[in-house]
C-alpha cells in the first residue's frame, strides 16, 4: 500500500499533449512487469527512447535537464484515456510524480490513480491556462499540493481549490485501500456481530439458530 500522503512543494514538469492514453504512459510490451520501481524506465518509454535504447535527440521533457526530481505532472485534457492498466499509474510513481494536474481525466484512469497514490487534480480551462503560461514564465516555479485542504498554493500565495472523492481523499491521507479500511473497521464489525441474534440459515436440514 502507497505511504499516507502528505502535502508537498514541488516544480512542475510540463507536458501539454492532449488525450494522451495508457499506452503512451506505458508501452503493452512493459505490462509483464510486476517490480514496481523498475517501471520509471518505461514512463513515456516510446516517446523518451529509440530502439536501441538511447534517449532521443532532443530529449522528452521528462530527460531535459532540471527536470529530475520534480513531483508535479501538468498535462493537457483528457489524460489516461485507453485500456485501463494500473502500470500507468505505477510507472508516474515510480519516476517520482505525486500529481497530475488537467482538465480532465479519463475515469479509469483516475480511479487507478487514486487507488495507488498518484492525485489526479482536474481543473478548469482558465486556471489550466493560467498554470501553462506560470510555469513557461518561471520553469524553476514551484507549487505546493495539499490534500487535506485540497488545494494548490502557487508562488504568489494565491490557491486553487480542487475537488476529490472523499472517500479516496481519505483513503490517500491514510495510506490504505479499501480491504485496510475494512480491517481497521474489525473491531466495531466484531461488537455489531456480537450485539445482534444469530442469522436464520434458510438451506436445507440446518439448524435454528439458539434463542
Amino acid at each position: 500500500m502507497p505511504e499516507p500522503y502528505r502535502s508537498f512543494a514541488s516544480k512542475v514538469v510540463p507536458l501539454p499533449a492532449e488525450n494522451v492514453d495508457t499506452d503512451q504512459v506505458v508501452p503493452a510490451r512493459y505490462l509483464k512487469i510486476t517490480d514496481k520501481a523498475g517501471l520509471a524506465d518505461v514512463l513515456f518509454r516510446d516517446w523518451r527512447f529509440n530502439e536501441d535504447g538511447s534517449l532521443k535527440d532532443p530529449p522528452f521533457i521528462l530527460d531535459q535537464p532540471g527536470m529530475a526530481g520534480r513531483s508535479i505532472l501538468l498535462v493537457g485534457d483528457n489524460f489516461g484515456t485507453g485500456s485501463s492498466r494500473e502500470h500507468a499509474p505505477w510507472a508516474l510513481d515510480a519516476w517520482g510524480i505525486r500529481a497530475v494536474i488537467s482538465t480532465g481525466f479519463a475515469d479509469i484512469f483516475q480511479n487507478n490513480a487514486l487507488k495507488n497514490g498518484v492525485l489526479p487534480i482536474a481543473v478548469d480551462a482558465g486556471t489550466h491556462a493560467r498554470l501553462f503560461a506560470l510555469v513557461e514564465a518561471d520553469p524553476e516555479a514551484e507549487l505546493r499540493i495539499d490534500l487535506a485542504e485540497q488545494g494548490i498554493l502557487l508562488p504568489d500565495g494565491s490557491t486553487i481549490d480542487f475537488a476529490v472523492d472523499q472517500f479516496a481523499k481519505l483513503m490517500l491521507l491514510k495510506g490504505t485501500d479499501e480491504i485496510g479500511y475494512v480491517l481497521d473497521q474489525l473491531p466495531a464489525i466484531e461488537a455489531w456481530e456480537v450485539s445482534h441474534p444469530g442469522r436464520v440459515d434458510t438451506r436445507p436440514g440446518a439448524a435454528s439458530p439458539a434463542t
